[in-house]
């Protein structure tokens, strides 16, 4: 996939606007920092109802840097390494 272009653009800017908000910031960071998360787990290190948290996961997820996964009632959350490698790679060329 092209790193410049109107194509490029396009989809810095939506992962751009997924990153836009710093509890999406955060909850990446999170993540980061573990190989996997279930939502109140997240919940525990930010200041924000779980219902908030749960939101923000849904835009992170839906911009594919975030993935999820069920076990029974739980879902776990991870990175999405190979989005992440995206948007950096696409923010090197600007």
């Amino acid at each position: 996939m092209p790193l410049e272009g109107i194509e490029a653009d396009q989809e810095l800017a939506r992962l751009s606007k997924a990153i836009g908000h710093s509890a999406r910031v955060r909850i990446l960071r999170v993540l980061s920092q573990k190989e996997a998360c279930v939502c109140s787990q997240i919940v525990d290190e930010l200041p924000l109802a779980q219902s908030t948290v749960s939101e923000h996961l849904r835009i992170l997820k839906e911009s594919g840097l975030v993935r999820s996964t069920q076990d029974g009632l739980r879902v776990g959350y991870c990175i999405n390494l190979d989005r992440l490698r995206r948007l950096k790679a696409l923010i090197a060329v600007i």
